[in-house]
């Protein structure tokens, strides 16, 4: 496949073969008989000389735990708004290979506007989490044949500013991380069972493509996607064609999802809320489940890199 695409490429435009893909936009790929292997340990060592933290001490995790951010950053002074920009916007590229990252990078790029002392030591600590972890990437093992999975899951009015909620889901085949998304939702919800079906659904929408998009280089998904999510009554919801109080509040457009559950697309299974691997770009959790969470992701130390 990838052959007759190139070939038909050459036959179109002007461009030569450099041979198996090794630096691209800032990711590293290495590529050996055991599988491919992603990171951006480069760009994120520049990053850490960029703004002058390649010396700092590393902590083994981007947030504090319990820690909470507003927009008044209650009373610390403001900083430079353009330099903290830079810094927000150079680590949300690094979320293209950095799971881990994606609630810490989510949380600060809220307060761009008008930063403050608090905000930037929130962002400093997400480089000296860095600095510790510049060689972390995904694996990818060889002839894995793995099923499409996701967990979604949602925060609880977990903006204090606009108490809006936040949807996160992330997609495994096998045992690695090959989709994932941090997006705040656009209603304020009034339970905590509608931020998780609105992530759920947002989930499946996802799926969906994912799944056509497997199809087409031929990893056909037989059986129904599962999507793992914590809250029993959003998995109810998902079933029930009919609408009552809990949910008439739900914009309509996120029942799409109980028509793909119906034709047997998706399927929503409850999971316990510690096996529940997206909580790691929901909230900042202990460091021991950090930890565990991050490893089911799929990620590792890269070898091999630069």
């Amino acid at each position: 496949m990838f052959k007759s695409f190139k070939e038909s490429m050459k036959k179109e435009f002007d461009m030569s073969d450099l041979g198996r893909m090794k630096y691209f936009l800032g990711v590293e790929v290495v590529q050996n008989s055991d599988g491919i292997s992603i990171c951006q340990s480069k760009y994120a060592k520049e990053l850490l000389e960029r703004f002058g933290m390649e010396r700092s001490n590393p902590v083994n995790n981007p947030i504090v735990p319990g820690c909470k951010l507003s927009k008044s950053g209650n009373g610390t002074v403001s900083v430079d708004a353009t330099e903290y920009k830079q810094l927000v916007g150079s680590l949300l590229y690094l979320t293209i290979m950095r799971t881990d990252l994606m609630y810490a990078v989510g949380l600060i790029s809220r307060y761009m506007e008008k930063p403050t002392e608090m905000h930037l030591q929130a962002a400093k600590r997400i480089l000296r989490y860095l600095k510790g972890t510049v060689e972390l990437g995904i694996g990818y093992k060889k002839g894995g044949k793995g099923s499409l999975i996701a967990f979604a899951d949602s925060d609880y009015a977990g903006d204090v500013d606009d108490r809006r909620s936040t949807s996160r889901y992330v997609f495994m085949l096998g045992t690695e991380a090959v989709s994932w998304s941090s997006k705040k939702q656009p209603v304020v919800t009034l339970s905590t069972m509608k931020p998780k079906f609105i992530a759920a659904a947002s989930c499946a929408c996802q799926g969906v493509w994912l799944r056509r998009v497997l199809e087409k280089l031929g990893h056909v998904q037989g059986m129904c996607t599962t999507i793992y999510c914590d809250n029993s009554s959003a998995i109810k919801l998902s079933r029930n064609p009919v609408l009552h109080g809990r949910s008439k509040h739900i914009d309509v457009r996120f029942h799409f999802l109980r028509e793909l559950t119906r034709d047997g697309m998706v399927e929503l299974v409850h999971c316990n809320t510690q096996e529940q691997v997206a909580n790691i770009m929901t909230k900042p959790v202990k460091l021991e489940v950090f930890l565990k969470l991050r490893d089911k992701l799929g990620m590792c130390v890269m070898s091999g890199v630069n």
